[in-house]
């Protein structure tokens, strides 16, 4: 399972689900916004988009999908 910190409003963070979307990587991906959780808005509040995977690996945007495609494959 992926995580994608965002907050509402936030076209960086539109643009990465997008990326998400190409990949075909939304039905292993849930969204989280960092508003609703004070220690995910005190980690991320300047960082979003940001993807974690289980093992706790983050990609910070920006990100291509090529990016994410290598990163989801490592």
């Amino acid at each position: 399972m992926l995580t994608l910190f965002h907050t509402d409003g936030c076209h960086l963070c539109e643009q990465a689900w997008g990326l998400v979307e190409e990949a075909g990587l939304t039905a292993r991906t849930r969204q989280c916004d960092i508003m609703d959780d004070a220690s995910w808005l005190a980690v991320y509040r300047v960082r979003i988009p940001v993807l974690r995977d289980e093992a706790g690996r983050e990609l910070d945007w920006p990100f291509t999908l090529a990016d994410l495609n290598l990163w989801v494959k490592a």
